[in-house]
């Protein structure tokens, strides 16, 4: 993901050369073009050609050159361009060798994150003819590489866009190299070439660039998260259903103890059918959501497979990679230079129409990403609001069980009082006597049998009218039987609440369903444009390599051959600078100059 986009001053943020029109303040601009042209040939490095041109500044106003500052123009898009990459989260960094009376000003007009510049020294509101700063000496790369150490950025994560040769150290070692309206020497190095003075064509450009690394950081945010949820979600369950065992088991327990004793008593017997009930519903309930919640895991783990895609590997960034990965071209030029610049309109005109297509495709790609990421989010909102959901119908469930547990526990003494009071003996009577009723009336007996029988169910009936009851023992077992009654109704209140909970938890996992089928169709539609914008951004790249071929055609050999010049030139310049430093050491000590020693002194403004 690139996070810091580096400009040029001159001629790309603002539109001119500070230097010129500070030097048309004090009427030197034909003297400062001469020293740019010789150092542009390599007659002059870096060093002593800005500090030849400032020189000839001595005197200028501090005033009007501020006044110059406010006055001069931007380059058209400037303001747009900066504005759109800081809304987009980029810093913009401004690393130019022109200087601070010039620049400082649009630190804060365009809410610059970095500037460095080189400073004019001045005494008394003039200029004094003195330079210093980290562009000097120092190259653009320098002040790069300090940005990037200081604010933990890999040269992975920067474009940087230039237009002059002290440009080429800082594009070289960034990701990506934007020339704008850049020399020919600037253009060889370059990732991408703008030749129209319009700032805001970058944003498209960096937008191209960096929309494939964002989607996938993008997808691998949302695979860990749902990755997370899912293990959360394989955990809580396990827990869960290792308690629903547990409490499976104390059910079957009560239940068995309830069949037993419900022949004793009619009342207790149809309280136990209401919790058999009750129960039957709870477990009903915990099956319904056992079977969700496999459903949510299976389908979580679904998610994940279908998200996940290979992971790029990072590779060490170098321009050699980076210019390797054009195609090569085996292009036919016509045999004369104007046949040749016809081929390159032509191209310029074709590759145009190309990457406004890429564009489009990228467009349609970025806007399903952010349907797709929208949803996403939501799905996990979801997720979030139907465990939270969960967990409450399990911290009443908890509840549910605690009440059953006071209820249970109402209902023993209950029982243990009846027996005490008597009323075991009645009922046993009672049903010996509706035995010996039943026989007389079904069966067919003989006089003595059945007049025995009948001896014998009033004989019971006598014992029956002589057991009393415990008067206090059946005041205590009425009031025993009204608590039993309210935590009965504790028991249902609580389960109703719990019932509702999970109602609730299962419309999330089905809204969440239906979000997860919109968000991977959006997926689709992503990858599909996505492949498509790539396809042209190939074709993008065989044209871009004829035009090198045909740029190289009209100019680049010229080009070349200036380069090596240079170099020899910036070698020997370097060489004889070294050795003036060591004819004026000599001369300090006493030794007499030559004619020719005094000229090289000059020419190198040493001493």
């Amino acid at each position: 993901m690139i996070k810091l986009v580096v400009f040029d001053l001159d001629n790309v943020i603002i539109d001119g050369e500070a230097i010129d029109e500070i030097g048309k303040l004090v009427n030197v601009q034909d003297e400062i073009a001469k020293i740019t042209e010789k150092a542009m040939q390599g007659d002059l490095d870096f060093e002593t050609s800005i500090k030849e041109r400032v020189k000839l500044l001595e005197g200028a106003s501090v005033e009007d050159i501020e006044k110059l500052a406010s006055e001069m123009k931007l380059m058209e898009g400037a303001e747009v361009a900066i504005k759109d990459l800081k809304d987009s989260g980029y810093d913009v960094a401004v690393i130019s060798g022109s200087f601070d009376l010039i620049a400082n000003p649009l630190k804060e007009k365009l809410d610059l994150n970095y500037l460095f510049t080189n400073k004019l020294e001045e005494k008394d509101g003039k200029l004094n003819g003195e330079v210093s700063g980290p562009l000097v000496e120092g190259s653009k790369a320098d002040v790069l590489n300090s940005i990037l150490a200081d604010n933990n950025i890999s040269v992975d994560e920067c474009i940087a866009v230039g237009d002059g040769a002290n440009d080429i150290s800082m594009m070289e070692i960034a990701k990506f190299g934007i020339a704008f309206n850049a020399k020919p020497a600037v253009k060889e190095v370059a990732d991408v070439i703008i030749e129209n003075n319009d700032l805001r064509e970058v944003i498209t450009v960096i937008t191209d660039l960096n929309s494939e690394t964002n989607a996938e950081t993008t997808e691998e945010t949302v695979e860990e998260v749902t990755e997370e949820i899912a293990e959360k979600e394989a955990e809580e369950k396990a827990t869960e259903e290792a308690t629903e065992e547990k409490a499976t088991e104390e059910v079957t327990e009560k239940e068995t103890t309830e069949e037993v004793e419900e022949e004793t008593t009619e009342e207790v017997t149809e309280k136990e059918t209401t919790e058999e009930v009750e129960e039957e519903t709870t477990e009903e309930v915990t099956e319904k959501e056992a079977t969700e919640e496999s459903k949510e895991t299976n389908k979580d783990s679904a998610e994940i497979e279908t998200s996940k895609k290979p992971d790029k590997a990072s590779k060490p960034k170098s321009k050699k990679s980076k210019k390797a990965a054009l195609p090569e071209v085996d292009i036919e030029l016509a045999p004369t230079p104007e046949g040749v610049r016809k081929q390159k309109d032509e191209r310029e005109e074709l590759i145009a129409k190309i990457a406004e297509e890429r564009e489009g495709f990228n467009k349609v790609a970025k806007e399903q990403r952010k349907i797709r990421d929208d949803l996403n989010d939501s799905l996990k909102e979801n997720l979030k609001s139907a465990i939270e959901l969960r967990d409450k119908r399990n911290k009443i469930n908890e509840s549910v069980e605690e009440a059953k547990k006071l209820r249970d526990e109402i209902n023993e003494e209950l029982k243990k009082l009846e027996w005490s009071s008597g009323r075991r003996d009645r009922l046993k009577l009672e049903n010996e006597i509706k035995k010996i009723d039943k026989i007389i009336e079904t069966r067919v007996l003989d006089i003595k049998k059945e007049n025995q029988l009948v001896k014998n169910a009033n004989d019971l009936r006598k014992q029956l009218m002589d057991i009393k009851e415990d008067e206090k023992a059946k005041d205590q077992a009425k009031d025993l039987k009204k608590i039993s009654e309210e935590r009965h109704g504790k028991v249902v209140e609580l389960s109703t609440a719990a019932q509702e909970f999970h109602e609730k938890m299962l419309n999330f996992f089905r809204k969440t369903d239906d979000i997860r089928t919109e968000a991977d169709e959006a997926h689709k539609k992503f990858i599909e444009a996505r492949k498509a914008a790539s396809s042209k951004h190939e074709e993008f790249k065989i044209v871009l390599s004829e035009i090198h071929v045909i740029n190289k055609e009209l100019g680049t050999n010229k080009s070349k051959r200036r380069k090596s010049e240079k170099q020899s030139s910036t070698k020997k310049n370097r060489e004889e600078k070294e050795k003036a430093e060591d004819i004026f050491e000599k001369f300090k000590n006493g030794k007499k100059l030559t004619t020719e020693e005094l000229l090289l002194l000059q020419k190198h403004d040493i001493g």
